[in-house]
């Protein structure tokens, strides 16, 4: 079966986000939205995850479900901001709750339980889920993080970022919890699906020789010219290139205030005393 898939790219962050609907019963989820974060002067906004609500309501669907792949530490998620707005489940990795353990002591995040409590729904490897007469399958394809999965939906495939473009690449795998090992082996397993599945990214950059923006590929192409995972790269010769490649990267700019929200499904932390938000920015610590 073939869900209807609508991308908005969100330039500040190079983040795709996704609204996916069965054409049938118009049910549809929404997949890694993103927060409006201005960094130099701590402004949120929902003008990115509002505008995905009018293309809900302009076409008549039914959210069902708001998935999240993993905990980005490139963006702040909208998660928490749509479920108020849809009264939609937030959806993510079980192992959500290893991230959690992790980075709410960095925060001194009391307030999280590293149980997965924040969110509604924490799914595993095979578990399924429906979406009209269509149906959401799991996949636990960890190495960018503990907690990330990929989400087949008929011959739709939301990797998050466990791989990108051909010409791009696969994502880090140096954050707490990550291996390359562990990634190489989550992209065998996606690049084992059928041939036409289309693959849709979590980001997009731009390498060199490309100037336009793109977020669908296929396991076809991904297996022929992924430049980290073609067919015939061995595991050993990608684990060399992505440690090394990793090593030369910088933190992300928004970590600090994306996992902190994250960490809560999208949630801001609660007010202080004096009633104002603040996010922490640990010092020395990344």
């Amino acid at each position: 079966m073939t869900p209807i898939v609508q991308a908005w790219f969100d330039t500040a962050t190079n983040t795709v986000s996704y609204l996916v609907h069965d054409p049938a019963t118009r049910e549809s989820a929404i997949i890694d939205p993103v927060l409006d974060f201005t960094a130099n002067n701590a402004r949120i906004s929902t003008t990115s995850a509002d505008a995905i609500l009018a293309a809900v309501a302009e076409q008549g669907l039914t959210v069902r479900w708001l998935l999240e792949t993993h905990a980005h530490a490139d963006h702040l998620s909208a998660a928490h901001h749509l479920r108020e707005q849809t009264g939609a489940p937030i959806v993510i990795g079980r192992h959500i709750t290893d991230v959690q353990a992790i980075f709410a002591p960095l925060f001194e995040a009391d307030d999280v339980v590293p149980d997965g409590r924040q969110f509604d729904r924490l799914v595993e490897d095979g578990d399924s889920l429906p979406l009209g007469d269509m149906h959401i399958a799991v996949m636990h394809t960890p190495g960018h993080t503990p907690a990330c999965v990929t989400y087949v939906i008929g011959d739709a495939a939301f990797v998050g970022d466990t791989m990108f473009m051909p010409d791009y690449g696969t994502a880090r795998a140096d954050f707490p919890g990550g291996s390359a090992e562990t990634l190489y082996r989550s992209t065998r397993r996606i690049l084992a699906l059928p041939d036409q599945t289309r693959i849709f990214v979590g980001h997009d950059y731009l390498p060199a020789g490309r100037s336009a923006y793109r977020w669908q590929t296929s396991v076809a192409d991904q297996r022929a010219g992924n430049i980290h995972v073609h067919d015939g790269a061995s595991e050993a010769e990608f684990v060399a290139l992505r440690n090394a490649r990793d090593a030369t990267l910088l933190a992300p700019q928004l970590i600090l205030p994306a996992l902190q929200v994250n960490i809560r499904a999208g949630a801001l932390p609660p007010p202080s005393p004096g009633g104002q938000t603040f996010l922490h920015l640990p010092v020395n610590t990344i």
